[in-house]
């Protein structure tokens, strides 16, 4: 291990930071300065020693990723000192309408309008604790890539993920679920460094959190380090790092004592934690730290040579291992092509051919296991696929017979190279390290549980649709025909909750084809999760229904002239909806049925091509097993749940709510009669004087 040296620029250029961080949020008078100001020393460390980046070529794959879970302002300070094209000008516009410098760093913003220029894998951390949880998702696609690809005298992919993390985050639920995996996976490409500043908004950490956090990583399986002193000891911090470097079996999480807002009046005081620093204050701080009291956003000269020079050695590391890569696509060509692939996020050619296609004569079956039939044709043709479950495999369906688990080698479990990922029934941290291992590049990462317990990670997930991340959810059990567990198995409100959210495709599909499709628009999209919502009971096949019908998001499963009903459903209510119309012409009351897999994807379509879906001319009753909140956006009249279901045989739960045929069928004459007695043109709900 190497040993610390010191630089002329060290000093000036950690003052800097803390100089340039309180003047950032002194301007927006909005932010936190004082975790910024108290952790300069260790980023800079960090970065002008040990950090493998080139900020001229931000997406180099093996750079090492790096997570801000607290404290934003230094991430843009780092950006902009480090020669990313982040100007003066984006720090001054720090939290401002429009600008590059957000008030949390937001996946696809920053990094999207600068070209992904971007230092980390770039994660939306936000809320505190989801960027621990990403952190262990980029060191699990690390250590996975890296068994797949390197070969001896080969280690293309070997960067280490670095975590910013502080008293907040450790607090949350989210980072025990994910330091806990972490642990029991033995990432030894895992750093964390802890703030333990022993300050949150409320003041001093003892009012709320005394735990002893050493013993507890020690318990998870992670080496704990220690820097007493993290305001100045720049040796100590550099031999922290250096040292958790060469642990190879275990993550570390270095616990660095700091100063929040070092050289602060207000310094150690959770004053200076979330409010800007007043000017009297700044003055006093830069004095002290021998910069021009009288200049804002003043960056002197040694520090812009500094960290210069750390660009330089990037540009030279990234040059070494283009020709590692260039001398790899000679001796193993066939991986190679494959890594390059992944890397630029193309999906192999013809990939479509593999999804399964159904006809209606195919025997009924439960959706959860169409997925698996999708996911065991899929797996040979698309080897990016990094599934698991919260376990619950054998209800969800997801391990592919013959797939590896990806465990350490030393349990006998499994190995890195192993495809499926058993995160144990923690939720939330799942989502959480899914979004890091998308984050991450060239794999697509899938995740199951049962569809009420994603409400359990509705945090992770909805930073996936934020951010971009393509996460798929595989979320069986998903209504009342789960049956005998009862309401609180049971998702109601679920499905609206992520119906409702921005770029999330939420899917419903009634049978084999729209299950197919399910998997195809997800995978085709790069900057969408989705959440594919299973049964568990069998489903017919429909004699209407097609992949690429259903790949619309919405499509007629039955069609006639000159309707008196329209029933529009999705799931599997579907094939109920079905049944009823049966009945209803029979009665001689014409009555089509719409399927409507995807909300989400459905609003995307032409107008003209929705509008001949649900089209005007006769009502539009919306049938489902779940809340009907959000249907009338689709429909005149909504049948659903009112409430909570119920606990029994799933046929009998149906039954209690009045979701059979023979029911739907006197619902829909009963809508029938009401618009024919309200007289006047019934036009679809779809016609708008506007749309968002």
């Amino acid at each position: 291990m190497s040993s610390f040296t010191p630089a002329q620029s060290d000093n000036v250029s950690i003052s800097t930071i803390r100089a340039l961080a309180a003047d950032v949020v002194t301007k927006a008078n909005s932010g936190h300065p004082g975790a910024p100001m108290g952790m300069a020393p260790v980023a800079h460390v960090l970065y002008s020693r040990l950090m493998n980046v080139n900020p001229k070529n931000p997406k180099w794959f093996n750079r090492d990723r790096f997570v801000l879970s607290n404290g934003c302002a230094l991430q843009y300070v780092l950006l902009h000192l480090l020669g990313y094209k982040l100007s003066m000008d984006d720090l001054k516009a720090f939290r401002q309408l429009d600008s590059l410098t957000p008030g949390h760093p937001e996946a696809g913003h920053t990094d999207g309008k600068l070209e992904h220029n971007s230092f980390i894998a770039f994660v939306t951390t936000g809320p505190l604790g989801q960027g621990f949880g990403n952190g262990v998702g980029l060191a699990v696609a690390q250590a996975h890539l890296a068994a797949v690809f390197n070969k001896p005298g080969f280690d293309l992919i070997d960067n280490f993920t670095y975590v910013f993390t502080g008293d907040g985050c450790l607090m949350e639920g989210v980072t025990s679920e994910a330091a806990s995996l972490a642990g029991h996976l033995q990432l030894g490409n895992l750093i964390v460094v802890y703030d333990d500043n022993h300050i949150s908004i409320d003041g001093d950490t003892a009012v709320a959190f005394t735990e002893n956090v050493e013993q507890r990583f020690l318990s998870y399986g992670w080496q704990v380090l220690h820097v007493d002193n993290g305001d100045s000891d720049l040796p100590a911090i550099y031999n922290a790092i250096a040292k958790a470097k060469l642990e190879k079996s275990k993550p570390t999480l270095i616990r660095l004592r700091t100063t929040i807002g070092f050289g602060s009046k207000q310094q150690g005081t959770h004053g200076v934690h979330g409010s800007p620093l007043k000017a009297d204050d700044i003055q006093a701080l830069k004095t002290k730290f021998g910069l021009p009291a009288d200049r804002s956003f003043y960056v002197p000269p040694a520090t812009y040579e500094a960290y210069a020079e750390i660009g330089k050695r990037g540009a030279s590391l990234e040059a070494q291992w283009e020709a590692l890569l260039d001398k790899y696509s000679q001796k193993y060509p066939k991986e190679h092509a494959e890594l390059t692939r992944r890397i630029s996020g193309e999906l192999p050619t013809n990939w479509e051919q593999s999804l399964p296609i159904y006809k209606s004569t195919d025997a009924a079956q439960a959706s959860r296991k169409l997925s698996e039939i999708a996911l065991t044709s899929l797996a040979p043709v698309l080897p990016e696929l990094l599934g698991g479950s919260a376990d619950l495999t054998s209800s969800n369906l997801t391990k592919v017979k013959g797939s590896v688990d990806f465990q350490p080698p030393s349990t006998g479990l499994g190995n890195y190279a192993g495809t499926y990922i058993r995160y144990g029934v923690r939720e939330h941290g799942m989502g959480a390290i899914a979004n890091g291992i998308h984050a991450y590049g060239g794999i697509i990462p899938y995740v199951a549980t049962f569809l009420n317990f994603v409400s359990y990670a509705a945090g992770a997930v909805r930073l996936s649709a934020l951010s971009g991340h393509q996460v798929i959810w595989v979320a069986t059990h998903d209504s009342i025909g789960l049956g005998e567990d009862g309401p609180t198995h049971q998702p109601i409100e679920t499905a609206i909750h992520f119906r409702s959210m921005p770029n999330l495709a939420f899917w419903r599909p009634a049978d084999g084809n729209e299950t197919s499709a399910a998997y195809l628009v997800a995978l085709k999209s790069k900057r969408t999760p989705s959440i594919l919502s299973l049964s568990r009971q069998n489903l017919p096949n429909l004699e209407a229904s097609t992949i690429e019908k259903a790949a619309k998001g919405g499509y007629v499963v039955h069609e006639v002239d000159n309707e008196a009903l329209t029933i529009v459903s999705a799931g599997s209510e579907v094939s109920i909806a079905v049944e009823a119309a049966a009945k209803l012409d029979a009665e001689g009351i014409k009555t089509r049925v719409v399927s409507l897999p995807c909300w989400f994807v459905f609003d995307k379509q032409p107008q003209e091509y929705r509008l001949s879906v649900l089209r005007s001319g006769a009502p539009i009753l919306s049938l489902e097993a779940l809340s009907t909140a959000g249907w009338s956006k689709y429909s005149h009249e909504q049948y659903g749940l009112p409430a909570w279901g119920a606990s029994g045989p799933y046929q009998k739960v149906y039954e209690k709510f009045g979701i059979t045929g023979s029911n739907i069928a006197v619902v829909g004459k009963q809508v029938v009669d009401f618009y024919k007695q309200k007289g006047g043109p019934v036009v679809s709900p779809l016609v708008k004087a506007f749309a968002l």
